[in-house]
């Protein structure tokens, strides 16, 4: 009796699909501008780039949702393609930017110009601030920078250890109120080498002490740290440069590669150091440890070497320019190998003393031959 009306969609439901529709397509567009602007700037890492392309896939995502699911709509979803929308602009503007400020200043000023925005950003949200560095690719020197207190306890270290040996000279072990026994494995005059277990682990920790009466405490300091110098009289190195620098403490990031005994592969470290003259307390000290940093991602030339710390302390007979020192150097690595730990263990407690004793011919030779090497005991 009375005939079918064809159903319609209601306006409101039409005007939200259209909605979601454009506002999609308007973010897909922005993604893609942004990632073809982004290849034109070769210094940008590459997480940001996996993030647009992330984001690409989700306004994809997005407008192929919206044809298919007719039962998810409303304010709520125009809100949340909005908030899309509005982030891809964002980013493309941030873009913008980055590449306006890459053609205006070098290399360096932008890093520390990023530093120090990246700073006064961290202060008001600390929390999410990690996050958004590993996405950036950012290296943020106040979480790894090395700390005062470190520098503090690395000099009293030798200070320490005096106390010990004058209370108990003929023990072959040492240990504070603490810490695991020091086992000693070297016993010379001049020449002293402890070794301990690192808890959870196969390896040792060494620990060195030792006395030169021939070169100066300044010189022996510059050698070390030296990186042109050092790729002229240690044959091992392939490669080693510094790679950021922090202007507030000094501290450096440097990019190690050497050569490892035959058959294994060549190790390269990527580490922090800093160094320090005390001329109240007339110690020179020097600090490295292992770090992570996006300009030196991990290659197939080398194996990675994760775990390594150096520690050493300088303390002149007098002088910082006259000849006579002693000196106490704490060292572990994981050099990553698959030999036995008595292998390992014979490996570097062979190998330290050789280095030193190539480190000591090098200060010689620096003074002797009058090598124009940087004085950074005098950088102050």
């Amino acid at each position: 009796m009375f005939q079918s009306v064809p159903r319609r969609r209601p306006l409101c439901e039409m005007g939200v699909n259209t909605a979601r529709s454009q506002s999609a397509r308007c973010f897909r567009k922005t993604v893609e501008s942004t990632t073809t602007q982004l290849k034109k700037v070769p210094w940008l890492d590459k997480s940001v780039n996996q993030l647009l392309s992330w984001l690409q896939k989700a306004g994809v995502g997005a407008n192929d949702a919206s044809k298919s699911s007719q039962c998810k709509k409303g304010l709520l979803s125009i809100f949340a393609d909005h908030c899309g929308f509005v982030t891809g602009q964002r980013l493309r503007r941030a873009c913008q930017i980055r590449e306006l400020y890459s053609n205006l200043y070098s290399e360096r000023t932008k890093w520390t110009l990023v530093g120090n925005i990246w700073r006064r950003f961290q202060n008001k949200h600390a929390p999410s601030g990690k996050l958004i560095a590993a996405l950036a690719g950012v290296f943020v020197w106040d979480n790894e920078k090395i700390q005062d207190e470190e520098m503090h306890r690395c000099g009293l270290e030798l200070q320490t250890l005096d106390t010990v040996n004058r209370l108990n000279p003929s023990s072959g072990t040492v240990a504070g109120q603490t810490e695991m026994v020091w086992e000693i494995i070297v016993d010379k005059t001049d020449f002293k080498v402890w070794r301990r277990p690192i808890p959870n682990s196969h390896l040792y920790e060494y620990r060195v002490l030792g006395s030169y009466m021939d070169v100066s405490p300044r010189q022996f300091f510059n050698v070390q740290l030296d990186t042109e110098y050092r790729k002229k009289w240690d044959s091992l190195v392939i490669k080693l440069e510094v790679v950021d620098r922090d202007v507030n403490t000094g501290s450096e990031v440097v990019h190690w590669a050497t050569h490892f005994p035959y058959p294994m592969y060549s190790r390269d470290y990527v580490y922090v150091r800093r160094y320090d003259v005390d001329v109240e307390n007339n110690l020179m000290i020097l600090v490295s440890r292992a770090v992570a940093h996006p300009r030196v991602p991990e290659t197939q030339s080398f194996v990675r070497v994760h775990s390594y710390q150096s520690k050493m302390v300088i303390r002149p007979h007098k002088s910082f320019d006259e000849n006579g020192f002693d000196y106490l150097l704490t060292y572990s690595d994981d050099p990553q190998t698959v030999f036995p730990r008595y292998c390992v263990s014979w490996m570097v407690s062979s190998g330290m003393p050789d280095f030193l004793e190539k480190l000591h011919v090098a200060a010689l030779q620096a003074k002797n031959l009058e090598v124009g090497i940087r004085d950074y005991a005098g950088r102050d």
